[in-house]
């Protein structure tokens, strides 16, 4: 079993940047051999240090682990629910907002957001509202009133959704897989990706079909590491399909 996996550009600064601690150290003197793989740039490094974490289980890494309570925020016309990766595609659900590693997450978030824009707990569904009564935190006017009429449900609908906007989930914008070519001096790599997962990378755009297939499942650290990226304009991206009618954008 690997001790740690994680990515550098120079490996020897990297090792001995782990003498800091006794922790560390102590990794250090279980390890018997290091190994290294190399990447055409940092997007390769991230993705396949991610996918070696989940794969491997370093006994030293503990950040990356799957994680089977990945939830969002999804607004809806009168309420905001608590869905589920594994019970809703998230690269194709409309009105997701926020990434959260379980519903407790979730709900202190929208508690968050709702304290500072003094949105209702009870229409929020965070906690029991009797109909027509204000709220608690109306009295204390930390409640704008939506509640009980001071405010209307369209205006408090309209700032959830303004103050929702930042933790905004992208649907994935293309119909099927890409690549993003990465490349440096020595090395080229196309990096295929469908749904926000990465499935892995190749030389060429001819070798891209091998890795097609249909995803598992949304993947939390691919999102983070790729959606960036994929739509700065900074990259080269081809489209891929079936009948390999690339296109380049």
């Amino acid at each position: 079993m690997p001790l740690y996996i994680g990515k550098s550009v120079n490996i020897r600064s990297r090792v001995l940047s782990h003498l800091r601690t006794p922790d560390e150290a102590a990794m250090l003197r279980q390890s018997r051999r290091i190994s290294w793989i190399c990447t055409a740039g940092e997007i390769g490094a991230l993705l396949l240090e991610a996918r070696l974490i989940k794969e491997q289980q370093p006994l030293f890494n503990k950040r990356l682990r799957r994680n089977r309570q990945l939830c969002a925020l999804q607004l809806n016309e009168k309420r905001v629910d608590v869905v589920y990766a594994k019970e809703v595609d998230f690269s194709q659900a409309p009105n997701l907002f926020g990434l959260f590693a379980n519903r407790r997450a979730a709900l202190q978030a929208l508690q968050t957001i709702a304290d500072e824009q003094k949105l209702c707990y009870g229409l929020l569904g965070l906690e029991p509202l009797s109909r027509g009564r204000a709220c608690f935190r109306s009295a204390l006017k930390r409640c704008a009133g939506a509640c009980c009429g001071k405010e209307s449900h369209e205006e408090h609908a309209l700032r959830l959704r303004q103050s929702l906007e930042r933790l905004r989930v992208v649907c994935w914008p293309w119909q099927g897989a890409v690549a993003l070519k990465e490349q440096q001096p020595e090395m080229t790599q196309y990096h295929i990706i469908q749904n926000w997962l990465w499935l892995g990378a190749v030389n060429s755009l001819e070798e891209a079909t091998t890795l097609i297939r249909t995803p598992a499942g949304f993947d939390h650290d691919g999102y983070k590491i790729l959606c960036k990226p994929l739509l700065s304009g900074n990259y080269e991206i081809t489209e891929l399909d079936p009948a390999n009618d690339q296109r380049a954008s």
